[in-house]
């Protein structure tokens, strides 16, 4: 009877010291499948969602490249900080990081932070469940409380941003006031080879309900507010939400604090109820950092000719977006068209670039290659002057009008 339990003994423990190869192999593999993953997964992801054609360009005459040389370029919107990119270095995939500000002659680019994405993404009726942003902030190593707060992942973006400018050797300023835009824009009067961003936040989730969080956000260097994105939140209705409502209670509360601390209000994504809301209290310039216009492409996500009317009257600005969804045509002709459009109807003073870079779309051109906008801006027949306004200047006489003239 000894035997066969010494044998047993013997086998099961054979056993174990061939199973832990396999256990070690099993784990090593999984490790380094994890690397993997979480070294080239961002990037992969960012490639597929931010494509743009590249294709070869009709050279510019001699005489387009110089105005180009000479404009105040501002653009509103991009999604960049989202996709772990070290922005300060020239990459092969997306639309911006600042190599390519620098060579797309780029004064100023809004970085608007993302928090939140409902899955499946829809035009209209999107609830506030299931999120993508949760995956890509582990995929990318966010602070773990980013994986579940909301505000975390602003507050994470936000540093992101801060550490672009701690990279850039001096050719990236972060813009908080009217006086640092002031000094920023004397300076680059003489040199040209910098650029500088604007911190900004893709809907009011990100507050998580609290008045509070405003202040927190403003301290962390967030400017520009978009109160709602693709679902309705406690701040505001989405034109792709589901009440379709205006602002709530506390959505006027933002709205008064930000006015306040001299904050923009950008209406990007908002519902049409929360559009007039805003419009009846605001007493600042709004502007829409990325969007459409129904009357050259008619859906949803476009803003119609009564609201353009109402935000022109507030002086604000327009930012008309590169993506197809928005202007209903893949390419810059398309993008040139809806700026006709506004001019025409409410004054060339209100039009505004709103690339959506970055942004999970496929765009006509990247940062720098936006000398072809102006060349199909003067082929719309445009004058120098009001080329200039639209490529960044109306941007800048906003932001100096709304921003706190100290921290």
């Amino acid at each position: 009877m000894k035997r066969p339990k010494r044998l047993a003994k013997i086998l099961k423990r054979g056993a174990m010291v061939c199973d832990r190869p396999l256990v070690i192999v099993a784990l090593s593999l999984a490790i380094v499948v994890a690397l993997i993953g979480f070294t080239i997964g961002p990037a992969v992801v960012a490639k597929r969602l931010n494509p743009h054609d590249r294709q070869t360009f009709p050279a510019v005459t001699p005489a387009v490249a110089a105005l180009h040389q000479s404009l105040t370029i501002a653009d509103l919107h991009a999604d960049a900080l989202l996709w772990g990119r070290d922005l300060s270095q020239l990459a092969d995939y997306g639309h911006v990081d600042l190599p390519r500000l620098i060579q797309g002659n780029v004064a100023l680019q809004v970085f608007t932070v993302v928090t939140k994405v409902p899955t499946p993404l829809k035009l209209e009726g999107n609830g506030s469940g299931r999120d993508n942003i949760t995956k890509l902030a582990i995929l990318q190593r966010w602070p773990i409380d980013a994986w579940f707060s909301l505000r975390a992942r602003a507050l994470h973006q936000a540093q992101q941003f801060k550490n672009l400018e701690k990279r850039s050797s001096g050719q990236f300023r972060v813009i908080q006031t009217a006086a640092d835009l002031t000094q920023y824009l004397k300076q680059r009067a003489t040199q040209s080879s910098i650029a500088a961003g604007l911190l900004g936040l893709e809907g009011a989730q990100a507050l998580e309900g609290k008045i509070e969080n405003l202040d927190r956000l403003y301290d962390a260097g967030f400017r520009l507010i978009g109160l709602a994105h693709f679902f309705d939140n406690e701040v505001a209705g989405s034109a792709h939400g589901i009440s379709h409502a205006g602002l709530t209670p506390l959505g006027r509360q933002v709205i008064q604090r930000m006015q306040e601390r001299h904050m923009i209000i950008d209406l990007a994504h908002a519902s049409s109820q929360t559009i007039d809301d805003v419009l009846q209290i605001t007493q600042s310039p709004v502007l829409v950092s990325h969007t459409g216009v129904r009357g050259t492409c008619d859906n949803a996500r476009n803003l119609t000719d009564r609201q353009l009317q109402q935000i022109a009257q507030t002086g604000g600005v327009i930012g008309i977006g590169f993506w197809e969804t928005a202007v209903c045509g893949p390419d810059v002709a398309a993008i040139v068209r809806a700026m006709r459009y506004v001019a025409d109807l409410v004054g060339v003073d209100h039009v505004a670039l709103g690339s959506d870079f970055d942004g999970s779309v496929r765009l006509p051109i990247d940062a720098a290659n936006l000398v072809q906008i102006t060349a199909a801006l003067q082929v719309a027949g445009f004058t120098e002057v009001e080329i200039g306004k639209i490529m960044g200047l109306n941007v800048m006489r906003v932001l100096a009008q709304v921003l706190p003239v100290n921290p």
